[in-house]
């Protein structure tokens, strides 16, 4: 019996106690209140708006992949837990007691044996004092909720996963919230059609929030862009012909994690030689570079904000003509999107600019001769706004000033193209964030070089990194 109680006073005094020495520049309590209090203004009269946490996924076997916040909680709220679930209301709602509230999150409840396993839990309590939500439940006292749903006009939320655990096993509190929201709302099975279940107002009002960047998300995605770039630098200088591809990931994300970037806001693509050609290539498997180019689009995220940040160097530490020609194109379109990017500029125009540079480009070097030929060589889009994903909520009619976008042109030449054998096997893409003002933008990821002159001098440059080396493994004889 008293192993009992002390493991249980064990157990407890783990999950009561706070963790010590956490970073002091998260995004504010004041920030996410102000946050639902935009998102309710745009709201139509006798509505209600729902966020639904992200469910967690298994990684292997009874392993989870490390839980990543659905951004539009994180964004409204500052909750970072799964099995949650957040209302904002139009206009007040009455409860039993007769106090009135216009919003509602409902959250994980605190429990001692759980945390111990997999993490510290706010708690009601918790997000009361710490988030500053008055309005927090249990996801268990949900179920018991009076809430007449049945008085409003829209219901708006987001598309469901309908792939969530059911059952009373691990993972399943969200699809019991779920289920819980679902039949008290009487959401169809199939919605689409009932105006009243709206998820197309859902993703107009938060894109309308989200695409513009306030002062607060500011100081956060310059500090993780920033951090790219000193990742991208010291790359440069470290770089050699025998590293791995994996080698040069780990060295990014080292640098990365040193700055206080607690992940990657997209799977890291190191891409040496004809690999650079797979425009989302991340398996990272080559054992040794060489001297070919080598393409890295690696971006930190920092407290939940993401940069994207592409860099295509010289291993051996210059340009070769086929090399310098190609990538000078690309620079060269950069700098056209750079002229025009501004405040109601339609995206539409910047594409047109880089894409005009490349194609005329392409064909003066002889490698296309029409523009259908010189399309194959650059099979994406030039800019999308970044911020809480990579990929950020945005519109794309026109350019508004405080949208943070990617300016990223590029050339691929895999081997076998159409075009003379010397220029196979180049991939080139630069990749930069800006920030759009009212008459120009700013570049945002100015920390890391860009033209041919300037990558060439950093390379030449000598890295703290350079004397790193680990003892070679004594077992198998095949890999590294």
């Amino acid at each position: 019996m008293r192993n009992i109680l002390v493991t249980f006073l064990t157990v407890l005094s783990f999950a009561v106690v706070a963790q010590d020495d956490l970073p002091t520049d998260y995004l504010t309590k004041e920030f996410h209140a102000g946050r639902r209090a935009a998102l309710r203004e745009k709201m139509p009269a006798k509505s209600v708006a729902v966020v639904v946490a992200f469910p967690t996924r298994t990684y292997s076997n009874d392993v989870e992949y490390l839980y990543h916040p659905n951004p539009d909680l994180y964004y409204f709220t500052g909750y970072r837990e799964p099995h949650s679930m957040l209302m904002v209301f139009k206009e007040p709602q009455t409860a039993a007691d007769g106090t009135t509230f216009d919003e509602l999150l409902v959250v994980q409840k605190k429990n001692a044996q759980a945390e111990q396993w997999t993490g510290r839990r706010l708690g009601v309590e918790g997000v009361q004092q710490k988030l500053g939500i008055k309005n927090s439940i249990n996801g268990e006292d949900f179920k018991g909720l009076a809430i007449d749903f049945a008085s409003f006009d829209k219901i708006i939320f987001d598309r469901i996963p309908n792939d969530l655990p059911a059952g009373s096993g691990r993972g399943a509190e969200l699809a019991t919230l779920v289920t819980q929201f679902k039949e008290k709302a009487a959401i169809p099975t199939d919605y689409s059609k009932e105006p009243r279940y709206d998820t197309r107002l859902y993703r107009e009002l938060t894109t309308a929030l989200r695409e513009i960047k306030t002062p607060e998300e500011m100081e956060l995605l310059r500090k993780a862009i920033e951090i790219s770039c000193l990742g991208q630098n010291e790359v440069m200088k470290t770089v050699n012909p025998n590293m791995s591809e994996l080698e040069i990931q780990g060295l990014h994300e080292y640098v990365h994690k040193k700055y206080g970037s607690e992940e990657v806001g997209y799977g890291s693509i190191v891409g040496a030689g004809e690999n650079g050609c797979i425009l989302h290539y991340m398996e990272n498997t080559k054992t040794k570079i060489g001297t070919s180019m080598l393409l890295m689009d690696v971006g930190a995220a920092y407290h939940g904000y993401t940069s994207d940040v592409t860099r295509t160097i010289p291993v051996d530490g210059k340009f070769s003509a086929e090399e310098r020609a190609i990538y000078q194109l690309v620079y060269d379109a950069q700098e056209a999107v750079f002229a025009k990017a501004k405040d109601n500029t339609p995206f539409s125009e910047i594409e047109a600019a880089a894409r005009e540079v490349v194609t005329q480009g392409l064909i003066k070097l002889g490698i296309a001769k029409t523009t259908a030929e010189a399309n194959q060589y650059y099979p994406h889009g030039c800019s999308h706004h970044i911020g809480m994903d990579v990929h950020d909520r945005g519109s794309y009619k026109n350019l508004k000033k405080n949208m943070v976008i990617t300016v990223e042109p590029g050339i691929y030449i895999p081997e076998g193209s159409k075009c003379d054998k010397k220029w196979w096997g180049i991939a080139v893409r630069i990749e930069d964030d800006i920030l759009i003002r009212e008459k120009d933008n700013e570049l945002l990821s100015s920390f890391s070089p860009r033209s041919i002159e300037a990558i060439e001098k950093m390379i030449a440059e000598k890295s703290v990194l350079d004397n790193y080396t680990l003892p070679k493994l004594k077992s198998g004889k095949k890999g590294f």
